[in-house]
C-alpha cells in the first residue's frame, strides 16, 4: 500500500500550481504597479513643464487663466487624480545680487491644495534646458534687456502616487518635479488676482 501511495502522481500538478501561484501573482502585481507608477512619473514631469510654459506665455494672467492652467494640469495627469497633487506656480524676480537666487514676486497654488511654500526651490547652479541659468535677459550683444532685470516662472509639483492594488507598492510614493521657464513677451508676468 505504501508503494502504491508513493507511485501515485494524481494531484501533483495542483500542488505545484499552489506553490507557484503566490510567486506568479506577486510578479504580475509588481509589473502592473511599477509600470503604472512610471506612467504617473512621466505625467508629473509633463504636467510641471506644461504649467510653467502656459503661465510664461501670459502677460497679465487673470484668476480665470490660472484656473484654466490648473484645470489643464488635471487633464494632463488623467487618469491619476489631482487630489494627491500640489501644484504651485511662482514668479521669481532678479534681485541684482549675483549670489542670490532671486525673490518671489507672487505665487499661486492649485485650489484645494496645501498653501504655497514661503520660498521656491533654489535653482541649480549652471542649470540647462528648461531650468534657469540667469534671471537677466541678454540681447545678442550681451546687454541686459527689460531694464536690467528679469524674471522666471517656476512650477513646482508634488504628487503622492498610491497604487490602486497596494499589493507590492504598499506605501505612497512622493513624486516631485520643478521646472523653470522664461516669460515670453514681458520682463515679468504680472500677479493674477487669485495669487498671493
Amino acid at each position: 500500500m505504501l508503494r502504491a501511495f508513493r507511485k501515485n502522481k494524481d494531484g501533483m500538478a495542483a500542488v505545484e500550481f499552489a506553490l507557484v501561484l503566490p510567486v506568479m501573482l506577486t510578479i504580475f502585481f509588481g509589473v502592473m504597479e511599477f509600470s503604472r507608477a512610471l506612467t504617473a512619473r512621466a505625467a508629473v514631469t509633463t504636467l510641471t513643464s506644461t504649467v510653467a510654459d502656459l503661465v510664461a506665455q501670459e502677460k497679465n494672467p487673470t484668476a480665470g487663466d490660472m484656473a484654466n492652467v490648473f484645470d489643464a494640469a488635471g487633464k494632463i495627469l488623467y487618469p491619476f487624480s489631482t487630489a494627491n497633487a500640489t501644484i504651485t506656480v511662482y514668479s521669481i524676480v532678479d534681485t541684482g545680487n549675483k549670489s542670490a537666487a532671486g525673490k518671489v514676486a507672487w505665487s499661486g497654488t492649485k485650489p484645494g491644495a496645501a498653501p504655497a511654500k514661503p520660498a521656491p526651490p533654489t535653482p541649480p547652479a549652471g542649470s540647462k534646458g528648461g531650468e534657469m541659468i540667469s534671471l537677466t535677459n541678454l540681447d545678442k550683444d550681451g546687454k541686459a534687456t527689460y531694464g536690467g532685470s528679469g524674471s522666471v516662472v517656476l512650477a513646482d509639483v508634488v504628487y503622492n502616487y498610491t497604487s490602486p492594488t497596494m499589493e507590492v507598492l504598499t506605501k505612497p510614493i512622493a513624486m516631485k518635479n520643478t521646472y523653470y521657464s522664461k516669460p515670453r513677451s514681458v520682463a515679468q508676468v504680472t500677479k493674477p488676482s487669485a495669487c498671493s
